[in-house]
């Protein structure tokens, strides 16, 4: 596809890009434990449909970016049954040069190439220009995965509605090595992963409760996923009631828009290693599409957020005596036993 093609998606609901498209089934790079290739993501109707999508062009005289429109409306797997899809884009690196150079004026002229700038508006914080690009995606998550996500309130969001129609009896089980203990010394991570009977025992409990609540969900709804009744002599309940029966590892989907200020933010916070595994996964995903979109963009922001470090004043003082040749130890640093545990770690003397 040449730069003055496009390739648009004005397809509605739950529609994912082909499963016999050149890798749709294949995980991304950094997307550790997703499914391989193997996996079946979509119906035939599903297929059908984003086929045509993808065989659509479309002349543009707006910038396109070849490496983001290779996979656009293609899944990428997270998770046992999920995925990112990107199903529209605006704007790329140069836009946000573009943006940056009618703010600033000539105060970024003495930065002479594009990568120069966009590094300095990231090590500076400069965040407008990077809000004049937007991506929309589609991403199909389990519930509960779902309400850590919607906290960050800076996106678009339409999701499926169990109100209008019937969820598919899809659920997320952990495979053997994320399924671990609670951690004793953080309150909202994990410990070492369970194993034998205690393990098998876990799984055994997913599993059975995840398919009785549907079979529950069914037989309140009186009505099967593709439309049939059930008992054709009884009514069923309205579904916005009988979702509620349903657990947290049940999948949705939503389409999700943003801009890319916005976008890295989030990708900073959830593909951080503290971050929950079910979450992180998404935004490694979501980093990859990042990587393709504005790769200028997403070197700097590797570079000066993901592998940077934010000292405070107090922090900044101590690493001035070091630097001094003074001995200092915590009790005398100023700083609580966390900041000087994170300091040591950054400065690789824990």
């Amino acid at each position: 596809m040449n730069q003055n093609q496009s390739k648009r998606d004005d397809t509605q609901g739950p529609v994912v890009g082909a499963a016999d498209e050149p890798g749709a089934g294949a995980s991304p790079p950094g997307l550790s434990g997703a499914p391989g290739p193997s996996r079946k993501l979509l119906t035939q109707d599903q297929e059908a449909e984003v086929r045509a999508a993808r065989e659509a062009n479309f002349e543009t005289r707006r910038p396109t970016v070849p490496a983001l429109e290779e996979i656009l409306f293609q899944p990428m797997p997270v998770l046992d049954h999920g995925f990112v899809r990107v199903v529209d884009y605006m704007g790329d690196d140069a836009a946000i040069v573009q943006a940056a150079r009618v703010s600033y004026g000539k105060g970024t002229k003495q930065v002479r190439q594009d990568a120069g700038l966009i590094n300095y508006l990231l090590r500076h914080r400069h965040t407008t220009p990077f809000e004049m690009c937007e991506i929309k995606y589609h991403v199909k998550l389990p519930v509960f995965v779902a309400r850590q996500w919607i906290r960050h309130r800076t996106a678009n969001v339409n999701e499926y509605s169990a109100r209008y129609s019937v969820l598919d009896r899809e659920f997320y089980i952990p495979t053997p090595e994320n399924l671990a203990a609670q951690s004793t010394a953080n309150r909202q991570g994990r410990g070492d992963v369970l194993e034998g009977e205690a393990a098998e025992r876990v799984m055994q409990i997913l599993k059975e409760d995840a398919a009785r609540c549907y079979d529950h969900y069914e037989e309140m709804l009186n009505e099967r996923p593709d439309g049939s009744v059930i008992d054709p002599e009884r009514s069923g309940l309205a579904r916005e009631l009988a979702r509620m029966n349903l657990p947290l590892n049940i999948y949705t989907q939503w389409y999700w828009k943003i801009d890319l200020h916005n976008l890295l933010h989030f990708v900073g916070l959830r593909a951080d290693p503290h971050a929950q595994y079910e979450i992180r996964v998404y935004a490694e995903a979501l980093l990859e599409t990042v990587r393709r979109w504005v790769p200028i963009t997403c070197e700097a922001f590797e570079n000066h957020v993901v592998g940077g470090v934010t000292l405070s004043a107090g922090a900044m003082a101590v690493v001035k005596r070091l630097l001094a040749g003074e001995v200092v130890d915590q009790a005398d640093s100023g700083l609580s036993k966390r900041e000087w545990s994170e300091l040591m770690a950054a400065l690789g003397r824990d």
